[in-house]
């Protein structure tokens, strides 16, 4: 998938059109600057002052060569002693990056920005020895302005030191320059960073009435400017229509200040618009046209969506006037073996994994996301729920986003909001999660406070915050919130709504349910304190921490409430770091409130403060860390894709030391009624209740062999599924997500490693060590297994598989087109591999 930048300059043929020949390279350009960077961790050593590498007569022959975006604490190792909360791996401390470049010497009297899309963190930027400026929120979006001090027509030097602490963060936030950096060229006269703001007032079938907001900015100078627009249809490719659907002439002249901003409206009409939804995302582009005495300044495109968001206190959340239930999750910002670097197939990949369980929400937890994951949202159609903080003054660890609230919160959201205010995806802004203001009488004032900046830049937008705490529905909270989110609360929702009818609620993190893909432990039980042993947890889908539940008490939930606009699960996929319920940190587990329970939590905590954690990533998400489906995504997708005919058997049938013992199934289905055979006999025909989310069949004997579900819906058949007992592992089965990629040095292709027995069905209790080959032009990046407690590197060409699945990750290299082949080998097992075809651009 081709994305299409945030803000670009158009093509020159379209700047014709509107401006007689002028060229879109004159006016503004927009380059990546991620290549060609040398990288070192720490400052450099024997220096007379700390910060001599900002100076560019420094040497940095000897720093590694590399391209961004880069997480260098991904790149390990892993260490036992290291927190587990935030992934056994080294992303604290400081790292240099510097970069020499050339400016032509016709870019003398333009003006030049340095855009960075998230650094991690407290970033400092020097250009040619003098210090420009930086931004401390590893998670924000900013610029800084070169001008003053780079060289057209000669050598310059950038560099930038990052500073992350340590004990600021609860998750893995990963370390470094993680996301993209651009050269942004304009002339004096143009349009500001984030200027542009489009909305949609009013929408209905037959016209929709769009409103363009340009802010114009002249340097140096006073100007008098005028600004026109032109709305064009983007296909699915992001390319433009052939002729534009509306357009505006020019406003009247309006005059600028040196140094100074103007903002400059302008309304249009789109007859008979095509509606951006989730199920046919339709986008549209504004290009707008500055000009000065005549004479084109500056061009930029907005690509938006017309569509009408609400949400109700009694229908939940409308989209273009139809009720859409929120089937969301909430995700971190990493990638798994990749880190926090960010990647775009990678992000799209995990998009169609959700999109396929049913999945139409995101929350961004919780901050700010990569402005990829919107242009994704934009165009594969998810709504989001767009996030800012996880603490404001009050801190959650000791050096983290509470240190530079007080300076930089007004600055971290407005610039947040006016980055993504154009995504038609975006349909809400958070501005916190679990704050603990929430417990202090005076705290509802800060809650209004960034309420009231959010709607100061885009009253279009609902705001809201992720509660935890009960009280915070009755204390005041709820009414600087247009809605009101609850997390881990199934239970307050009738309560919440009865004492605030006016108010729309949903689920704003919901079940954390903890799972270990293909682990099963016995007796199963539905005691959410159980079913975690030999740091993995069973898969049955009943294991919860304290405040937590299981899936099917939060539907039940909802399904009582139907005011509820719907939820965000915690979380679409495991992540780095927080390895619930093997922390380091443990007193989560005393957090019981029956006496049985707090004593065998308390016993339980003695008993793991003697062992060393293993855990490196979490056991939340309902697809584990390679992007392999847990079970719990096919109770998610029951659920979410009613109409779907699937069935899904959990657990698997390789039990041989358990003949003749109770081995309970549970069967997730959108169906309605379902028969249970083993090797041909039923055991039985359920049907499922109204606040049945599982048929269970508690009491059955395991004998190996064939387990069958028949399912219904309404009497007719509807779905079946299989597990069977296989034979001995006896070869590797290769599978690649995508066999024809792009030679452009960041295409992926993932490539799964399966198991089998000699009649390929999968093994699903192997976990022998498989060893990756490539050839041809490419490399393989990282190799993952989805399991929490794997501390090898991720860089790793050797991988033991975690019951019968392994992943390799392949990367193309730029420029250079041909065949890949990828060859999985494990010692007494038949060998597989898989060719792939990069391609140039």
């Amino acid at each position: 998938m081709t994305l299409l930048p945030r803000s670009l300059t158009i093509v020159a043929l379209g700047v014709a059109l509107l401006c007689g020949g002028a060229h879109a390279a004159d006016v503004r350009e927009r380059q990546s600057f991620d290549a060609g960077w040398r990288f070192t961790k720490g400052d450099p050593a024997g220096s007379a002052a700390p910060d001599a590498a900002s100076q560019p007569a420094f040497d940095d022959a000897a720093w590694r060569k590399l391209d961004l975006p880069h997480d260098w604490g991904v790149e390990g190792p892993f260490k036992q002693e290291y927190p587990g909360e935030t992934g056994k791996l080294p992303w604290w401390g400081v790292g240099w990056y510097r970069k020499h470049f050339t400016l032509p010497a016709g870019d003398a009297g333009r003006r030049v920005y340095l855009d960075i899309d998230g650094a991690m963190s407290h970033a400092k930027v020097w250009v040619n020895g003098q210090y420009v400026g930086g931004w401390p929120y590893g998670y924000a979006s900013w610029r800084v302005d070169l001008t003053p001090y780079a060289k057209p027509g000669s050598d310059n030097v950038v560099a930038i030191r990052l500073d992350n602490p340590e004990k600021s963060s609860r998750w893995y936030p990963g370390g470094g320059i993680y996301r993209h950096v651009w050269l942004v060229k304009t002339t004096p006269v143009h349009v500001a960073q984030y200027g542009t703001f489009v909305t949609t007032p009013q929408v209905s079938k037959a016209q929709a009435t769009v409103s363009v907001q340009a802010t114009v900015e002249s340097n140096g100078r006073a100007a008098q400017v005028q600004v026109a627009t032109e709305i064009y249809t983007l296909d699915a490719a992001g390319k433009r229509g052939a002729a534009p659907v509306a357009r505006q002439a020019a406003t009247k002249v309006t005059k600028v200040e040196a140094d100074r901003q103007a903002q400059l409206t302008q309304t249009l009409t789109v007859p008979q618009p095509k509606l951006w939804s989730i199920a046919s995302p339709q986008r549209y582009v504004a290009v707008t046209t500055v000009t000065e005495n005549g004479q084109v300044t500056d061009v930029v495109e907005t690509p938006f969506g017309i569509r009408s968001a609400v949400f109700d206190a009694n229908n939940g959340f409308l989209l273009n006037g139809q009720r859409v239930p929120l089937n969301g999750v909430c995700m971190h910002h990493d990638l798994g073996a990749l880190g926090s670097a960010i990647n775009e197939r990678a992000l799209e990949r995990q998009l169609e994994l959700l999109r396929e369980m049913g999945t139409n929400a995101i929350r961004t937890s919780h901050n700010p996301p990569a402005p990829e994951l919107l242009d994704l949202a934009d165009r594969m159609g998810f709504v989001v729920l767009d996030e800012a903080f996880d603490m404001w003054h009050e801190q959650k660890t000791p050096n983290d986003y509470h240190t530079s609230f007080d300076e930089w919160h007004e600055k971290d959201l407005r610039a947040q909001i006016r980055r993504d205010r154009n995504h038609p995806s975006v349909i809400a802004w958070s501005t916190g999660n679990e704050i603990p203001e929430q417990g202090k009488p005076e705290g509802w004032k800060l809650a209004a406070h960034l309420a009231e900046i959010a709607r100061g830049e885009d009253r279009t937008r609902p705001v809201t915050s992720a509660y935890n705490h009960t009280d915070s529905g009755y204390n005041g909270f709820q009414n600087v919130v247009d809605i009101f989110g609850y997390n881990y609360k199934p239970g307050e929702y009738g309560k919440m709504h009865a004492s605030a009818p006016y108010l729309p609620i949903y689920g704003s993190e919901t079940a954390s349910t903890v799972s270990s893909r293909g682990e099963y432990f016995f007796p199963v039980s539905d005691d959410k304190s159980k079913g975690a042993a030999n740091f993995q947890v069973s898969s049955y889908d009943l294991t919860a921490p304290p405040w937590a539940t299981s899936p099917d008490v939060e539907f039940k939930g909802q399904d009582d409430n139907p005011f509820v606009a719907g939820e965000f699960v915690w979380t679409g996929f495991d992540y780095l770091g927080e390895p619930t319920p093997y922390n380091d940190d443990t007193t989560n587990l005393l957090n019981f409130t029956d006496p049985a329970q707090q004593t065998r939590a308390a016993q339980e905590l003695a008993t793991l403060k003697k062992i060393a954690m293993p855990s490196r990533s979490s056991y939340f998400g309902i697809i584990d860390l390679a992007g392999f489906k847990k079970d719990r995504f096919w109770l998610y997708q029951a659920r979410w894709r009613p109409d779907l005919p699937m069935a899904h058997l959990l657990p698997h049938w390789n039990w041989p030391e358990r003949v003749g013992q109770v081995t309970p199934v549970h069967l997730y289905t959108s169906g309605d009624e379902a028969e249970l055979f083993l090797n041909g006999k039923s055991l039985g025909r359920k049907k499922r209740g109204p606040r049945d989310y599982r048929l269970r069949w508690d009491d059955v004997v395991y004998q190996p062999g064939t387990l069958k579900a028949v399912v219904y819906k309404k009497g007719k058949r509807w779905a079946e599924d299989t597990v069977a007992t296989t034979g001995a592992p006896a070869k590797l089965l290769v599978s690649a997500d995508r066999a024809k990629l792009r030679a452009d040095g960041k295409d992926l292709s993932f490539v799964t490693v399966t198991i089998a027995d000699k009649d390929g069905r999968p093994v699903p209790r192997t976990h022998d060590r498989i060893t990756f080959k490539l050839s041809g032009p490419g490399a393989i990046v990282a190799t993952d297994n989805g399991d929490a407690t794997d501390l090898e590197a991720f860089q790793s060409l050797q991988r033991k598989a975690f019951n019968g699945l392994a992943l390799a990750i392949v990367k193309t290299k730029a420029g250079e087109a041909g065949k890949l082949t990828l060859t999985a080998s494990a010692d007494g097992l038949e060998g597989a591999q898989v060719t792939l075809d990069t391609q140039a651009q």
